[in-house]
């Protein structure tokens, strides 16, 4: 059974690999030239393969990783083919790691829902298919044709976290340091894969204290939404982390990850910050709204595997029986949105960009629109909740306090810093249904194929330029 399975992943990962190629020379023989950033990565990489390694571009903010790999991978391919000219570390070239890193990103996705949902009993196909589905999200799958770092990035991101799930923390670290060297914010999620563990010893002391005052049948611990909850959990974890017993024991179990934390940390005080070349235009902010953002994005690509009648039945009985929360939380909402909504020169100038097009016709529309779409942020942002209510109450809050720490702070309203946060919350959904699944790809598969038919077919120019301009994510 074990050898058919087999059998069938590799027949996907080469029929995906396959439709790739094909749609990524099509990508190629219309954008032949460097689009978008690829105008500062194509360079940077070349000089890499001409060992110029002592040359960086003022304007990449990003680590040398891509380049790196980019290298490290061609590089032998060269020298046992004997390649020379023109076709070495071409652009085309170059575009072609990220259709191996693909391929990675399948395998990962696939073993990460292997482990993450061992215990669920689904048919094999549930597995294949869920991996499948989730390597071509439309954000992730487009830039697989284009040279930039969300597959590089997304790859080692994922690594990382298999290897924290099987126990391999020294491995995960180090890994963890190769995502960091594609994106600087991929520490966070280095972090939440160290705080994984420090949330699995919250839970077994949790459920400890809790079975001592209540009885060993007592549930789960899960995110309470409410005030008493809250309150009640703010005060263990305090306890908790004030304790040299846990500290030690957490120590023990997650100290490769505090040895990155505190290389990052050394990082960051030489460069006098976490961004490389220019900062002008990554400058931090408290950019709350991006949080609501996400809990949109998330609830459209989840839809088909979020989303049922049940679900809305239960957040109508939950406003019923909590509505002086959910008011708070309402007005919480109306006062971030308020106060701390920002807006980066590059949304409203550059028309190249999707959301250029979601803020102009939606919160542009009129200056109401922002605060009309709060309602629907609780909503998302339940939904988002409601998802993990299988997972336990530590591992939620560590998640969620990672995903505010990914989103918040970008002024950038740019839908591939969703990524990996997406992915991560989508990997840890209970396994939907194969129905529901076959659902969720042909959404995705429907939203690719526009997209990329948009970014090959509906050109167009500017007034002051006669380069060729394209739509994209």
């Amino acid at each position: 059974m074990e050898k058919f399975e087999g059998y069938i992943f590799t027949a996907l990962c080469s029929t995906n690999f396959l439709i790739s190629c094909l749609l990524f020379s099509r990508v190629t023989r219309e954008q032949r030239e460097p689009y978008m950033d690829e105008i500062f990565h194509v360079p940077q990489a070349q000089k890499y393969c001409h060992g110029k390694f002592n040359e960086w571009d003022p304007m990449i903010t990003t680590l040398p990783g891509l380049y790196l790999v980019s290298v490290g991978v061609i590089k032998p391919v060269v020298w046992l083919a004997d390649l020379t000219g023109a076709v070495v570390c071409s652009t085309a070239m170059l575009r072609f790691i990220n259709l191996l890193f693909n391929c990675g990103n399948l395998y990962l996705l696939y073993l990460l829902v292997c482990k993450l949902h061992l215990r669920e009993k689904v048919f094999p196909d549930d597995e294949f298919l869920s991996a499948l589905s989730l390597s071509t999200f439309p954000v992730l799958y487009f830039f697989n044709f284009l040279y930039y770092t969300d597959a590089g990035s997304t790859f080692f991101i994922l690594f990382t976290y298999l290897m924290t799930l099987y126990g391999c923390h020294k491995a995960s670290a180090f890994l963890g340091v190769c995502s960091v060297l594609f994106r600087q914010t991929n520490i966070i999620w280095v972090a939440f894969c160290a705080g994984t563990l420090v949330a699995s010893k919250m839970d077994e002391a949790w459920k400890v204290e809790h079975t001592k005052k209540r009885d060993e049948k007592s549930p789960p611990s899960q995110v309470p939404l409410s005030f008493s909850g809250a309150k009640k959990v703010m005060h263990f974890m305090l306890e908790f982390l004030t304790s040299p017993g846990h500290v030690k024991a957490v120590l023990l179990v997650a100290w490769p990850y505090a040895v990155v934390g505190l290389g990052f940390l050394a990082f960051v005080v030489l460069n006098d910050g976490i961004v490389v070349g220019d900062r002008t235009s990554h400058e931090a902010c408290l950019n709350f709204p991006q949080l609501f953002y996400f809990f949109s994005f998330a609830l459209f690509f989840s839809l088909p595997v979020s989303l049922c009648y049940y679900r809305v039945l239960r957040f109508l009985q939950a406003l019923k029986k909590q509505p002086l929360f959910f008011l708070f939380v309402t007005g919480v909402s109306l006062l971030l949105v308020w106060k701390f909504t920002f807006v980066h020169r590059y949304l409203l100038a550059d028309n190249r960009h999707f959301p250029f097009y979601v803020w102009k016709r939606l919160f542009q529309r009129h200056e109401l629109a922002r605060f009309l779409l709060v309602p629907a942020y609780v909503f998302a942002g339940w939904n988002f909740l409601d998802s993990f209510k299988s997972r336990s109450l530590f591992w939620s809050l560590g998640f969620l306090a990672c995903l505010v720490a990914a989103t918040v702070p970008q002024k950038l309203l740019e839908f591939r810093y969703f990524i990996v946060p997406y992915l991560m919350y989508r990997l840890h959904m209970p396994l939907p249904s194969l129905p529901r699944l076959l659902v969720e790809f042909s959404l995705y598969t429907a939203v690719n194929a526009a997209t990329l038919y948009i970014f090959i077919s509906k050109t167009f120019h500017w007034p002051d330029s006669t380069a060729t301009q394209r739509f994209m994510w």
